[in-house]
């Protein structure tokens, strides 16, 4: 708030005040962005899908599983039977030649002090090679 003082001079009345009053405007100003904000619609981050209902049947055929284990030093085994890369590679070649629906399961059983590098190695193969079904097993030995 300001005071006008006069500049002196002998007139009784006083100067015209030719600022405007902005507090009006700014209440004003700041109901309408309250009420804006009060009006949107809370955003959901949330993606609908449909889902299936009840339990799937069973496969008529059970699928063919094939372990592959990875030992501490990088020591393969095909279904327990220790082999090289070379072996691995082929029969992945083999499995992935068949059919998405024909494929075997492959479950990768990589030791718990097994390095990152024979892990990743087998499944970049298993990738080349198109096998599409594979996945990691005995996870609980890496809790802790």
């Amino acid at each position: 708030m300001s005071m006008n003082i006069g500049t002196g001079g002998g007139s009784g009345e006083p100067e015209v005040m030719v600022e405007m009053n902005m507090t009006p405007l700014i209440d004003v100003m700041l109901v309408l962005i309250i009420m804006l904000i009060i009006t949107i619609p809370i955003q959901n981050h949330s993606v609908n899908l449909n889902l299936p209902v009840g339990n799937p049947p069973p496969p008529p055929v059970p699928p063919v599983v094939v372990t592959i284990g990875i030992d501490f030093d990088g020591t393969l085994s095909w279904n327990d039977e220790t082999v090289d890369r070379a072996t691995i590679d082929t029969r992945l070649g083999e499995a992935g030649a068949k059919a998405v629906a024909d494929q075997p399961e492959v479950h990768l059983k990589p030791n718990k002090l097994a390095e990152y590098k024979y892990v990743a190695g087998v499944m970049a193969s298993a990738q080349r090679q198109g096998v599409t079904k594979i996945g990691l097993i005995g996870n609980e030995q890496f809790v802790q």
